[in-house]
């Protein structure tokens, strides 16, 4: 190479690194250095809940984003249920994924999806990590629950392609998850690093079948998942197994599209090499553009590019192989996704009333009124955040008249003393989500059950198998799912109102 040539070469290099990074930033604005990085071939951004303050500033902020590289990549965290970031401030009006599998009509599906791609693509997003292809199969499962359609993989699969299709139609890029599977996990990647020890033949019956149909489907891109599988790589989470991107992804389920990481500020990627080293690592691996975190700046960012200069300098990774990334990314923006050929589908909370179980004793309890409301409030997933939950993001918008406050109510966090049972009126109604997996929960409930028969612990998380802590399973935590138990206790009460706040 000549001196002439090795500066245009080194700079093509470092305009091909920044195509493949995707960082997060804080507030609604979009800082100078996220601009001018755009402006140098940023592949794209991520935005988060704390990025979205209503649609106008959102499509303005999006509007700048691509007036300063306009292939940008907006990629969003929009599942359409309780991971929401559109409607972070009071939850979102769409139901769910784990409802939209137990109601099981896929055409639904579909038109939800279309909804959510087409609020999406009003502000400007193009493309949202979804849908959740997790088959739930572990119930203690603390970061997939809900936000999976089910632990049946071929129902699974029927509903991610639904949602697939649903998405593109409306010109907004799909992302199916966790690859190659999060659902049989009881540990956060988030905060640590999940071990699932199964072999490839029950993966390919279990945790592959739903993404084989979002490849059949068409989906534009999958998400990574920061798992270890040491019966297919001993050494290495998926994020950063060439023996599962290659081998697997690539080559036995022949996906040609984009590899996106989940983010690699997760201490399931980079708690033991740090975000650069797992940047680096994710590259060699086959991922094509990395998703770095919620709340980035440009020095971080300049670390990751000097350690990815670093590594095609000393070998570790081809330059061709970044080239190929950054040439993915950018023909991710010039995606032809077919127009919607219908409109989106919007279901009532009346009709997600089939999917919840509600045990005949609850209904007996329930046609009582409500006495008290025991709000249960645990650690926030982090991927759902902090977002308004149930049936107190729905009341908060409530406005009908007639609506009364309670005698009584009562919030339970860890640590907090419980108060006197026997004393509070009732009926009870004790509301959080995934009880059963929570000890201070489960005893609160216990001890209500001991001292009255008028108690209803509603779940609006993953039950347990048993349903011992779920006389009522929503199956979900949306808004929409709180307007829904909302009707169901009015209606079980006869029309007597009752407050959640």
């Amino acid at each position: 190479m000549s001196e002439q040539t090795r500066p245009a070469a080194a700079e093509t290099l470092r305009r091909d690194i920044l195509t493949t990074l995707l960082p997060g930033f804080d507030g609604p604005v979009a800082p100078e250095w996220v601009l001018r990085r755009l402006a140098d071939g940023l592949g794209g951004v991520c935005l988060f809940g704390m990025n979205v303050e209503n649609p106008e500033q959102l499509a303005a902020l999006n509007a700048s984003l691509r007036a300063a590289n306009p292939s940008v990549v907006i990629a969003i965290d929009e599942e359409g249920g309780d991971v929401t970031r559109l409607f972070y401030d009071r939850g979102a009006p769409y139901p769910g994924n784990a409802l939209l599998g137990r109601l099981d009509d896929v055409a639904l599906t579909e038109g939800v999806a279309r909804a959510v791609g087409e609020a999406l693509a009003a502000t400007g997003c193009t493309l949202t990590f979804a849908p959740d292809a997790d088959a739930n199969s572990d119930p203690d499962n603390p970061v997939i629950g809900v936000r999976s359609f089910g632990s049946d993989p071929e129902l699974v699969a029927r509903h991610t392609a639904a949602w697939v299709r649903g998405i593109q139609s409306t010109g907004v890029a799909a992302s199916a998850k966790h690859f190659p599977g999060h659902g049989d996990t009881a540990t956060d990647s988030h905060l640590a690093l999940p071990v699932v020890d199964v072999d490839l033949e029950t993966l390919r019956t279990r945790e592959l079948v739903p993404f084989r149909a979002a490849v059949a489907a068409g989906t534009a891109t999958i998400m990574t998942s920061h798992i270890l599988l040491p019966q297919l790589d001993a050494e290495n989470p998926a994020t950063l197994s060439p023996h599962i991107l290659h081998r697997l992804l690539r080559g036995e389920l022949g996906f040609e599209g984009v590899i996106v990481t989940d983010a690699l500020d997760m201490q399931g990627a980079s708690g033991v090499h740090g975000i650069p080293e797992a940047a680096v690592r994710a590259l060699v691996a086959g991922c094509d553009l990395l998703c770095i975190g919620s709340d980035n700046d440009d020095a971080e960012l300049e670390g990751i590019v000097l350690a990815i200069e670093a590594a095609v300098a000393a070998g570790r990774l081809d330059a061709d192989r970044v080239a190929e990334a950054a040439a993915r990314v950018r023909a991710l923006a010039e995606l032809p996704l077919a127009g919607a050929a219908a409109a989106g589908r919007m279901p009532s909370a009346a009709e997600l009333l089939p999917a919840f179980e509600v045990s005949d004793a609850a209904t007996a309890v329930l046609a009582g009124g409500v006495g008290t409301v025991v709000r249960v409030e645990t650690e926030a997933n982090i991927a759902i955040g902090e977002a308004p939950w149930g049936v107190f993001a729905a009341e908060a918008e409530a406005t009908a008249p007639g609506w009364v406050s309670l005698a009584r109510r009562e919030r339970l966090a860890d640590g907090e003393a419980v108060p006197d049972w026997a004393a509070l009126p009732g009926p009870v109604l004790v509301i959080g989500k995934d009880l059963h997996r929570h000890g201070f929960a489960r005893s609160a409930i216990d001890a209500l059950r001991a001292v009255r028969p008028d108690v209803v612990a509603l779940d609006m998380g993953w039950p347990s198998d048993d349903r011992r802590y779920a006389d009522v399973a929503t199956f979900g935590a949306s808004r929409l799912v709180g307007d829904a138990v909302i009707g169901l206790v009015e209606e079980a009460g006869r029309a007597t109102p009752a407050s959640f706040a």
